[in-house]
């Protein structure tokens, strides 16, 4: 019974359509029009030269790049201030809080030293004055170290003017 199905089957497979009915061609398996065979090869290539190229860059070895030696530009001068000892304002309890600085400014060149000299005095009392009127809350946590930072710096420049520093740093800072 097993031959006689594959028999019919077979035999169907052979028949030729009717007369009337139209014959339909055969399918080809790849067939596609000549534009797409070359969008394919296209894709094809770039996928494999993408991926020849990630594993050229992960899995050869790389010479450093040469950096462009950058100018050492002139090395920063340092001057010592006298050290500052003034008594903060609004104390908050019956017992005064002093506030103790050691400062250091930073000068762009030797020659400053020579401008700063004369007008020392002048600096002095812009750091007293502006001091005075700090309130202990006014220097907590970093922000207000580097508020009276940038204030110290903008005064010592308004005072030198029209020479520059270019900062104010501090060596020691004690709130008592």
């Amino acid at each position: 019974m097993a031959k006689a199905k594959a028999a019919t089957v077979q035999e169907v497979e052979e028949e030729e359509p009717a007369e009337g009915a139209e014959q339909q061609p055969k399918k080809k398996l790849f067939a596609l029009p000549p534009l797409k065979y070359l969008l394919i090869g296209g894709a094809a290539v770039l996928l494999l030269g993408g991926g020849g190229g990630a594993a050229y860059y992960f899995f050869m070895p790389h010479s450093e790049p040469k950096v462009a030696a950058v100018p050492v530009g002139k090395p920063a001068v340092f001057v010592d201030l006298p050290e500052v000892l003034v008594n903060l304002s609004g104390a908050t309890n019956e017992r005064t809080q002093y506030l103790k600085l050691k400062i250091v400014l930073e000068l762009p060149d030797q020659l400053m030293i020579q401008q700063i000299q004369p007008v020392m005095p002048r600096v002095m009392d812009a750091f007293q004055t502006y001091l005075r009127e700090l309130r202990p809350g006014d220097l907590d946590g970093s922000a207000g170290l580097y508020r009276l930072k940038e204030e110290l710096t903008r005064r010592v420049n308004a005072s030198i003017a029209p020479s520059r520093v270019n900062a104010v740093l501090f060596k020691e800072i004690v709130v008592q």
